[in-house]
């Protein structure tokens, strides 16, 4: 079964609607007013206000100009920003995606609606191939291993692997996603399934990598110790990188959200040093051809 995400009468709270909101509600402390300044503004009920400040209702347009010039927000790129995060959340909310004809579990169902509408994504991955590059060998082998997924998150097999495959069409779509990956060593040399998921995992993860939209870096033991080995995280983005970012985070049983501000800017740096300190494009993929001999 599908978990549910929260609700308020009609309403439906999604990542990006917060992360919509808690832009406004920066703004409009920063200019030192309310949510009845603002609710005058647009002729509307503070509960309204309410509503799409907490990311429950989709905001129009005319709504996103009028706080922003009453917060005296006359920024280009800020207002840019808003509007199209804004368009974004609301074309999610109409839209009847592919996912939904999928036993996806109610956090990673969020998630692969906000990946369908990513313009990019960097990823750092210490336990797995990151999904978006998983063979069906690699995904069916997953499946096999009693400690890599459970049956909540998991479901039937065959629909697991078809679900993983119709995300990655998000590598190929026009225009195609942005991807930027690094995966430590440690994934490259314990596959589940042994030495025929690898060598035909190994091949896959060397053509991907030649695409012009996807960076893909190796870390190696070499590199050291970081926070990223406490777990994955994804950061996606909408606009300009940076602008308007939320981070998907996890580890063992525990998923978490991380919508913006300082917490995503810390997310991101984490990211930049862990590709700073791996492999570059050419050693990683000369990297994957010497594990690829060792089989």
């Amino acid at each position: 079964m599908t978990a549910s995400r929260p609700t308020q009468g009609n309403s439906t709270t999604t990542v990006l609607g917060r992360r919509l909101g808690g832009e406004l509600i920066k703004l409009r402390t920063a200019a030192g007013l309310t949510q009845t300044h603002a609710a005058k503004a647009l002729t509307a009920s503070t509960t309204k206000i309410a509503k799409m400040e907490g990311g429950w209702v989709p905001v129009r347009d005319p709504d996103i100009r009028a706080l922003c010039e009453l917060y005296g927000v006359h920024d280009p790129g800020v207002v840019g920003g808003l509007l199209e995060l804004a368009k974004v959340d609301r074309e999610r909310r109409k839209a009847k995606g592919w996912w939904n004809d999928h036993a996806i579990n109610g956090v990673m169902q969020e998630y692969v609606t906000l990946e369908s509408v990513a313009t990019a994504i960097k990823m750092w991955q210490p336990s797995f191939v990151p999904g978006l590059l998983q063979t069906p060998v690699y995904v069916r082998a997953l499946t096999r291993e009693p400690t890599a997924t459970t049956a909540r998150t998991r479901g039937p097999e065959e629909e697991f692997v078809a679900a993983r495959l119709a995300r990655q069409q998000r590598l190929s779509n026009d225009p195609p996603l942005s991807l930027h990956t690094v995966i430590y060593e440690a994934v490259l040399r314990n596959f589940p399934g042994g030495a025929d998921t690898a060598r035909g995992q190994l091949d896959h993860l060397a053509q991907m990598a030649d695409l012009p939209n996807i960076t893909l870096q190796i870390y190696p033991f070499s590199g050291g110790t970081h926070l990223g080995l406490n777990g994955s995280f994804n950061i996606i983005s909408f606009t300009e990188p940076g602008a308007m970012d939320i981070v998907y985070a996890e580890a063992p049983f525990t998923q978490r959200w991380v919508e913006g501000g300082e917490g995503a800017a810390a997310y991101d740096e984490l990211f930049e040093m862990i590709a700073d300190r791996a492999l570059g494009k050419r050693e990683s993929a000369s990297f994957l051809r010497r594990l690829r001999k060792e089989l």
